[in-house]
Order: structure tokens, then C-alpha cells, then sequence
């Protein structure tokens, strides 16, 4: 058995929540790590939730997850650009060249 219990904790903290990526070691030396999102609940206390990986799953676990990122970066990009949802379509004029532009 290795050290057991934490092997690496850090935290990044935004402004209506915090999000825990601990690296631990179970009882029989399997490394694994926990996320944990932790939020204020509106009557007091915290909202935390918890998802565990453990280490021989995480590339499979990082293909579905970087999937995703792209879906979602994608889609953050589309809605980022001006839309003519809802406009009529132009029509195209052309115009043809007056006798001095020739």
C-alpha cells in the first residue's frame, strides 16, 4: 500500500461556486480522483455534489469529456455571432456598370 488517503488537492473558486479536484488513494493502493462542486444553498449550508474516477478510467472517461467540450465550445461560438434569425432574406440587385465605370 502506498501514502492512503490524499494524495493532491486543489480548488478553483468562482463567485457562486467552488469546484474540489482531490487525488486519493483508496485502501488497496487504487488512485482515483474526486470532483466535488460545492455551492451556498439559499437556506444555509452547502449543495455539494461528487463524482469519483478512478485512475484506469480516466482515458475513456477524457474522450466522452473532450467530446462534450467541443459540442459546447462549438455551440458557445454559433451563439457568439450575429443572427438574421427571423429577418426576411435580402434580394440581391444587381446593377449593371453606367457607360463611365466601363
Amino acid at each position: 500500500m502506498g501514502i492512503r488517503g490524499e494524495v493532491f488537492s486543489t480548488k478553483v473558486a468562482l463567485p457562486n461556486r467552488t469546484y474540489f479536484f482531490n487525488v486519493k488513494e483508496n485502501r488497496m493502493g487504487d488512485l482515483y480522483l474526486n470532483i466535488v462542486e460545492s455551492k451556498n444553498k439559499e437556506t444555509g449550508g452547502f449543495d455539494r455534489q461528487s463524482i469519483i474516477l478512478f485512475a484506469e478510467d480516466l482515458q475513456e472517461f477524457l474522450k466522452g469529456f473532450d467530446e462534450s467540450l467541443r459540442v459546447l465550445e462549438k455551440s458557445v461560438r454559433n451563439k457568439k455571432k450575429p443572427s438574421n434569425q427571423g429577418a426576411k432574406p435580402r434580394r440581391v440587385i444587381k446593377r449593371e456598370p453606367s457607360k463611365s465605370e466601363k
